[in-house]
């Protein structure tokens, strides 16, 4: 070999030393510097683990400031990932009384950096001490604390109050929950969920040092979690529960709110629902139980459900002829017990008739006949747009849930969706509140409020205001309208041919109402209405307020398939209507012996 051979040799021995330095250089380059950041993260997760802190969620008082819900601990069982690998999965099934697949299958899922695995939640308190007890025998395995509910009340409210659950996938990319660790309750109904925010406050972090077996070594800092805002609502839950109560088990709805501010004392829809069972993961059976029962348990009824207001819509129509001057004085109709319409013959609920009746006693004794030669003379029109400025037909803008809008029918809508004419036929049977109308039970309890506080319609408010209400409107119509339907609606209660007399009048104070009676499904001639199946009998309707000179409370109440308003809503307006003006008689009575012991 020449030496010129030797030199080229060497020399490219030395670029090919030179340009491997460089290699490795560009690649420490590269790890200390482009990539330096992430793999300290990756160096400092494997040292150092953070773990969530629960917030205290805030507690949930009704008006007169009693709880409605209490915190309790939930406990988890999970595993340091870095831990996970090496752990004994067939004594671990044993330990946790699960299944060696199932607990492969939550080792196996991705978790974020910092996070742990969760491996069985909603363990008991003797669980939580008998595994403390063994898990020196699994390196990594920790017991995590976090905040569930107990509501005090079970089923009573449960459609207000509503309850926890674990946050979906959605929720958890949505930029409101960003916040939201991702084994945290939340609220996932009624105002649990319209108030999630202001109740969950704000998780704490611990920081903790492990070793390379994911024991903790110390705490390295810990930054304490903050509690959630408590809330006040304006539910009055012993008016709640004695109204529930005095359904006895039937299906239906009740609203009962304050005519001066628009606050909802009382919000029902039976069936109920235990939001306990959700507190601690509902079970799968209890969960097809409730979804699989033909009462429709979770239906908001008040908000999600309409029917027909029967009599109780003769309110709107008495107050339209009033205030549109139809009825000239001493206006009066003979009622035989039936009207006829070329081949139609439509009834009076009282086969004999009523005689000759004028408004008031048309109102009192609820008479079908003049309310159908009334709305003849109004018009369908007409009648909306006084059933409009009551609230009918419209939303609440309750937000408790996605409520319905009842239904109010025109002949412009009549002629745009069927291409009919509206017929005189059909105008008499909106008079009566049935046909095409529909309402919710909110919106009975709206305009019977707007009633009893001469004409105000009060945004309804699930939150207990310490200053003015809102108002959403004013109501104008002519002197002394509301006054003349007023008077007829206190004699509904407290005449002795008043169709409430029986069942709603009281002792104590003056009530004032409408009874209502709505069809199901149209009478068949042959069948008497005891033989009427259970599924298709008439709703019983009740609309009341009280006292009558200076409203306390107004309230709508629905039974399903109930019967007559008479005999199956009425009753529990008047127990409950008694009970809280008892209560407020009370208050009274102790803050003047107070005020005199001072």
């Amino acid at each position: 070999m020449n030496s010129e051979n030797l030199r080229k040799r060497i020399t490219c021995s030395g670029y090919i030393i030179i340009i491997l330095f460089l290699v490795f250089l560009l690649r420490l380059w590269q790890l200390q510097v482009l990539e330096g950041k992430r793999y300290r993260g990756l160096t400092e997760s494997n040292r150092i683990k953070v773990l969530n802190i629960a917030a205290q969620r805030g507690i949930i008082y009704d008006r007169n400031g009693k709880s409605l819900v209490k915190n309790g601990p939930f406990y988890s069982v999970s595993i340091i990932p870095g831990a996970a690998q090496n752990i004994d999965v067939h004594a671990l099934s044993s330990l946790l009384e699960m299944s060696e697949t199932d607990i492969k299958s939550r080792l196996s899922t991705d978790v974020p950096p910092f996070e742990t695995i969760k491996l069985k939640e909603g363990i008991s308190f003797n669980e939580v001490a008998y595994i403390e007890a063994r898990r020196s025998d699994f390196p990594g395995l920790i017991i995590e604390t976090d905040v569930t509910r107990h509501y005090v009340y079970a089923n009573v409210g449960a459609h207000v109050v509503g309850y926890l659950g674990m946050p979906g996938p959605e929720k958890l990319k949505s930029f409101k929950s960003s916040d939201i660790p991702p084994n945290a309750f939340t609220g996932k109904w009624g105002i649990e969920a319209l108030y999630d925010k202001q109740l969950r406050g704000t998780p704490g972090k611990r920081y903790i040092e492990v070793d390379a077996l994911g024991r903790q070594l110390k705490i390295i800092r810990e930054d304490p979690p903050q509690k959630g805002e408590d809330i006040k609502i304006s539910l009055d839950i012993d008016l709640q529960r004695k109204i529930e109560e005095g359904f006895n088990g039937r299906t239906g709805a009740a609203v009962a709110l304050d005519p001066s501010t628009g606050e909802i004392l009382s919000l029902v829809s039976l069936p109920s629902f235990n939001p306990n069972l959700f507190s601690r993961g509902i079970s799968s059976s209890d969960w097809e139980a409730l979804n699989r029962n033909p009462d429709h348990p979770f239906l908001n009824r008040a908000l999600q459900s309409q029917y027909p207001p029967g009599s109780v819509f003769k309110i709107i129509v008495a107050i339209a002829a009033l205030d549109e001057n139809i009825l000239p004085a001493g206006f009066t109709v003979k009622c035989n017990g039936r009207i006829r319409y070329g081949r139609w013959v439509f009834k009076c609920w009282k086969r004999s008739g009523h005689g000759v009746v004028d408004l008031h006693k048309a109102i009192v004794e609820s008479c079908d006949v003049f309310f159908y030669k009334t709305g003849k003379a109004l018009g369908i029109d007409t009648i909306a747009k006084y059933a409009r400025k009551f609230g009918l037909g419209m939303p609440t803008g309750v937000k408790l849930v996605h409520e319905k809008t009842g239904f109010i029918p025109t002949t412009g809508w009549k002629r745009r969706v069927y291409n009919k004419p509206w017929y005189i036929g059909d105008t008499y049977h909106a008079a009566i509140g049935q046909g095409y109308v529909l309402v919710t039970p909110f919106q009975q309890a709206l305009m019977i409020s707007a009633i009893a506080n001469n004409g105000t319609v009060y945004k309804p408010t699930l939150i207990k205001k310490t200053g003015p209400p809102e108002v959403l409107r004013k109501i104008v119509l002519r002197p002394g309208t509301l006054e003349t339907v007023k008077e007829a609606l206190r004699d509904v209660v407290n005449e002795r041919d008043g169709t409430a007399y029986w069942r709603a009048r009281s002792d104590k104070y003056v009530f004032a109402g409408k009874t209502g009676t709505a069809q199901v499904i149209r009478e068949r001639k042959g069948k008497t209405r005891k033989e009427t199946p259970e599924r298709f009998k008439d709703h019983a309707w009740f609309v009341s307020f009280a006292p009558y000179n200076k409203p306390l409370i107004a309230m709508s109440i629905l039974v399903e398939h109930g019967g007559h308003g008479s005999s199956a809503a009425a009753p529990i307006a008047k127990k409950a209507m008694e009970y809280y003006l008892d209560q407020i008689d009370l208050a009274k009575n102790q803050a003047n012996i107070t005020g005199e012991r001072r």
